[in-house]
């Protein structure tokens, strides 16, 4: 069998060192995916989209949390403490900008890629994209508006590699890709020669001297099935194996790397880049402009803690356990309230029968506390409950990694969905741990007048133990006497900086031995073993021995309760390697957990196809058997010794399966971030976890493992497309099942959390040895949909004569088909302004009529930057003359401010007052009609000469409004927005008559 292996091995390195050349040889379109493109290309200083994203997430989460929090020390910081969520949710953007490359419906798709001269439709793409975004964040669905943030920041950064921007000179980004009141540079026209002839790697001068004289826009074509035709004498993307560049006008001008292999107008690469860093930075301070600070932060989990999430049986025998619960949260609560992170969220989900949800979900720890205190344990039903029904209502609603606690005394109604609430869990890498409280005679008079139907299967529970054990959580049997006790298990795996250091399981023997080690990063380090033991002994690492439950030693203590030992190691803990031995008739799960910023995230990914180089994460349940990258990141880890860390695969309980060498590729190499990647020969046929291994920055040995076990096989499950959803509409996903092994039948099954599904399987396909096969689910949308709500598909496929699965995730947007995707309006109406050279005797004063003509209305007004005072009124106010005398208590009042938004106001005339940090004015609450304007007046010494204010509509479109004493000059400075951002234009003709149609309306 070995050597089967090894002859298997070698052949497969044969075929991927193959695949490698190839790539080698292979045209790309854009900015590179990954830090691993520059290792297939030799172009080590070429910028990724990867680095570009990264890089522009990291300055702008900086500045706002320097902003919010009034750190001003962090500007520069290289060590600033972000959280391991921020990193994910970092993977989670870089990996769907990555994938519009690597996915079947975008990778060829000219309007993704601003390429085919297909500008205008890009544009529009974009602007789809930001919408999807402003909505998502608004209805709290992160996970989406990460998504499509990746694929917005890819389009974006690929207009400056692929268009003739850089080469017309321009010095600043292209504000109307996402701003479409900003002028709009023509594109060339079909018919239009953009390129003429060149015959070398290195094309310079090869763009038509007249696209820069008439200021034409052009983009490369390239060939693909998908593409259009390159009409003669246009622009080629260019590079070795973009046939394309053979017809005329043949070169290229694509700037993607600093090679000339792959680039023809690679000298022009870094300003490329520098453009698209710029743009993606303003994108995203835009962003946080457009949903407010905390929503931007809470999107990237910047410093933010564990979800806490409870799934609760509500039925009349659990009051013990609600209790239980209710007492963890307030332990944590209390706990986190003097930290610096975020609270984070709170979520709880009630189940019974036949009923599930809904979900309530907090930001506001006290608001929780509040609403969990209104949780009863009422009614009740046949035994079986609707419990994964909640469980994966828990897991679409929850953040990625979140720790999901089950408290139930009742076996599950609904098993049919234990295949979808599996794959959620395993693609959100969220672990399941299971309270069970079960008593020998039963629990209570109520349940077993409830269960007297037909006896309770011994195995009953059997699914939430397989469930908790593939996800990384444990499923603890106990008593209601001990429910309170047992619940510690709660706090334990949601404390801030939790890292695992051991994860295994063990079967009944005379006696097994673990070891785990520690380092001297941690801290806290508590040990949770579930089932019953007879004997165990622990070792330190200096070989002193504690029998923990026979005597109390110095170096542990012990809580046991029915089915749960909780063993905390006594400080100081020596660093080193412990061992655990422990003698069973029964299944043992250990865990050893602690505290530490030091931990990683990993994914296991194939080199792309032929058409771009990169890294693409593997979809699901790698492929049993077959060559992958392991692409780990090491958090919180400051300067390690390079080449000090590898990973090992382990098998269920524990046995080393096989080695990582892990090389260094980090693209950032500051703020405690280090990237890895190592080729993994052959990836196990059983289940496995993934150890990291190596040195701290100390030269110290270090381990981290992780919980969820991943699951191998031989079929696979793509989607082909996810597709926006629009009330009222159908909308269709398409996908692709790949089968590795011998012909066979599979169930594919579909599930979402909406219910929108038409239908939910299974369906049966047959699909031949090594073949593939195409299908397609179908939606509908209701049209009272929530517009930004994301609906979470989860496919999954089974083969009817073995144990083989798989399973694919999407997340579906809901966006409404009349989207309103243009921003408010500003224009200037008088300026009163002669300021002399002594800035301090006088002062200048702008009007402005604010308006949202035939769209959503207006809805918000925020003074962004400036040191005067903002007045705001429902009726055009004086000219300049009289300003003063009409404003007599505004003027000579001390401002108050209101309880609730911190705004002076004057109801009875419908005014109010804005400076700069106060929180954004609702005028919402004005009753406006939706085209009905507002006017303000702006007052400010002279000493500060320029203001910036914020509009925002009810769709959550922002204008930025720059006022200046000069506001003459101000219409020429450049300025950004968030799809349109204004400069205040002098029209008082505008203003005069906007005053003159609304005045007899009020």
């Amino acid at each position: 069998m070995p050597q089967d292996r090894g002859t298997c091995g070698r052949r497969q390195r044969q075929m991927f060192w193959s695949l490698l050349l190839c790539l080698l040889l292979s045209p790309c379109m854009g900015f590179f995916p990954s830090f691993w493109s520059k290792v297939l290309i030799l172009s080590f200083d070429s910028y990724t989209h990867q680095y570009i994203t990264e890089q522009a997430i990291i300055k702008v989460s900086l500045e706002v949390l320097r902003d919010t929090t009034k750190q001003r020390d962090l500007q520069g910081e290289k060590n600033i403490y972000l959280g391991r969520g921020f990193w994910r949710a970092v993977r989670d953007v870089v990996n769907s900008n990555a994938n519009m490359d690597l996915k079947s419906a975008t990778k060829d798709n000219p309007v993704y890629h601003f390429d085919s001269e297909r500008i205008d439709d890009s544009i529009a793409k974009l602007r789809e994209l930001w919408t999807r975004i402003i909505l998502s964040v608004r209805a709290k669905e992160y996970a989406g508006a990460r998504h499509s943030l990746g694929q917005l920041s890819h389009a974006l950064q690929d207009f400056y590699s692929h268009s003739n921007w850089v080469e017309m000179g321009k010095k600043s980004i292209y504000l109307h890709l996402l701003q479409p009141d900003e002028p709009a540079v023509p594109v060339a026209k079909e018919d239009t020669p953009t390129c003429k002839d060149c015959f070398t790697p290195t094309c310079r001068n090869n763009l038509l001297p007249t696209l820069k004289n008439s200021n034409l826009l052009t983009t490369g074509y390239t060939t693909s099935s998908s593409f259009p035709f390159k009409p003669k004498g246009k622009c080629s993307h260019g590079g070795f194996l973009d046939k394309s560049r053979l017809l005329s006008a043949t070169g290229g001008i694509n700037k993607d790397t600093t090679s000339s292999i792959f680039s023809p107008h690679h000298y022009l690469h870094v300003e490329a880049a520098g453009l698209a860093a710029i743009a993606t930075q303003t994108a995203l301070r835009d962003l946080k402009d457009t949903v407010g600070p905390k929503a931007f932060l809470k999107l990237f989990s910047v410093r933010q803690a564990p979800a806490l999430v409870f799934v609760m049986d509500t039925t009349g025998s659990m009051f013990e356990e609600i209790t239980a619960a209710r007492l963890r949260a307030h332990s944590i609560i209390q706990s986190r309230a003097s930290r610096a992170e975020q609270p984070g969220t709170f979520l709880l989900v009630p189940f019974h029968d036949p009923k599930f949800g809904p979900v309530y979900e907090a930001d506001d720890p006290n608001q929780f506390m509040e609403h969990m205190e209104t949780l009863m344990a009422l009614g009740g039903g046949d035994e079986p409950e609707m419990c994964f029904s909640a469980i994966q209502l828990a897991l679409s609603r929850s953040p990625p990694e979140s720790e999901i606690f089950v408290f139930t005394d009742a076996s599950p109604k609904d098993a049919h969905l234990f295949d979808a609430v599996k794959a959620l869990a395993l693609e959100k890498r969220s672990k399941i741990t299971f309270l069970l409280t079960e008593e020998q005679t039963q629990k209570s008079s109520s349940r077993r007048k409830r269960s007297s139907k037909k006896p309770l299967s011994p195995d009953r529970f059997s699914l939430y133990s397989s469930l908790s054990l593939v996800s990384g959580g444990m499923a603890v049997f106990t008593t209601n006497s001990d429910i309170h006790k047992v619940s510690t298990i709660v706090e334990d795996n949601t404390a801030v900086d939790k890292v695992t250091l051991f994860r295994a399981k063990s079967d009944p023997e005379l006696m097994s031995v673990h070891s785990f080690r520690v380092d001297s990063s941690v801290e806290n380090i508590i040990l949770h073993i579930t089932g019953t033991m007879s004997e165990c002994i622990l070792t330190s690492p200096s070989d002193k021995r504690q029998s923990i439950l026979r005597e109390q030693g110095h170096l542990a203590e012990l809580e046991h309760f029915q089915g749960f030992y909780r063993i905390k190691l006594l400080p100081p803990v020596q660093a080193g390697q412990w061992k655990l031995q422990a003698k069973s008739d029964d299944h043992l799960t250990f865990t050893v957990i602690g505290d530490s910023s030091v931990d990683f995230l990993y994914y296991f990914a194939t080199v792309t196809n032929n058409t771009h180089p990169g890294l693409a994460r593997v979809e699901g349940s790698p492929v049993a058997g077959a060559p992958a990258f392991l692409v780990l990141t090491v958090t919180g880890q400051s300067s390690p010794p390079e080449g000090s860390f590898y990973a090992t695969l382990l098998g269920a309980e524990g046995e080393s399966l096989q080695e990582v060498k892990l090389n260094q590729s980090s693209s950032v190499p500051a703020h405690g971030l280090e990237e890895l990647v190592g080729f993994v020969d052959y990836v196990p046929t059983v289940p496995f976890s993934v150890q990291l291994a190596g040195l701290d920055s100390r030269g110290k040995k270090l381990e981290r493992v992780s919980t969820e076990k991943i699951q191998p096989t031989h079929v696979q499950i793509k989607m082909m497309s996810t597709p926006q959803l629009v009330p009222g509409h159908h909308t269709v996903v398409s996908f692709t099942i790949y089968n590795h092994g011998p012909a066979q039948l599979f169930n594919i099954t579909a599930d979402d959390d909406w219910g929108y599904l038409l239908t939910r399987g299974p369906h049966r396909l047959f699909v031949k040895e090594q073949g593939s096969s195409d299908a397609e689910v179908s939606l509908l949308t209701p049209a009272t949909a929530q517009a930004g709500a994301t609906v979470t598909l989860t496919l999954t496929v089974h083969a009817l004569n073995s144990l083989e699965s798989n399973y694919a995730v999407a997340f579906l947007t809901v966006v409404p088909l009349d989207a309103d995707r243009s921003p408010p309006s500003c224009s200037a109406a008088w300026i009163q302004s002669d300021c002399p050279a002594d800035c301090t005797k006088s002062s200048w004063r702008v009007s402005l009529v604010v308006s949202d003509d035939v769209h959503s209305g207006l809805a918000a007004l925020q003074m962004q930057k400036g040191g005067g005072v903002l007045t705001v009124f429902i009726k055009p106010p004086p000219m300049e003359d009289s300003f003063e005398e009409a404003l007599p208590d505004l003027e000579h009042q001390r401002p108050h401010k209101n309880k609730t938004t911190g705004h002076h106001r004057h109801h009875h005339h419908r005014t109010a007052r804005l400076r700069t940090g106060e929180s954004p004015l609702n005028v919402s609450e004005w009753r406006l009609a939706s085209s009905q304007p507002l006017w303000v007046v702006y007052t400010s010494s002279c000493c500060s000469a320029q203001a910036e204010l914020l509009v925002w509509d009810k769709a959550g479109n922002m204008k930025r409004c720059i006022l200046t004493s000069d506001q003459q000059r101000g219409q020429s400075d450049t300025t950004t927005e968030t799809s349109g951002t204004g400069r205040a234009a002098l029209t008082g003709i505008v203003f005069l008559l906007v005053g003159l149609l609304w005045s007899p309306l009020m």
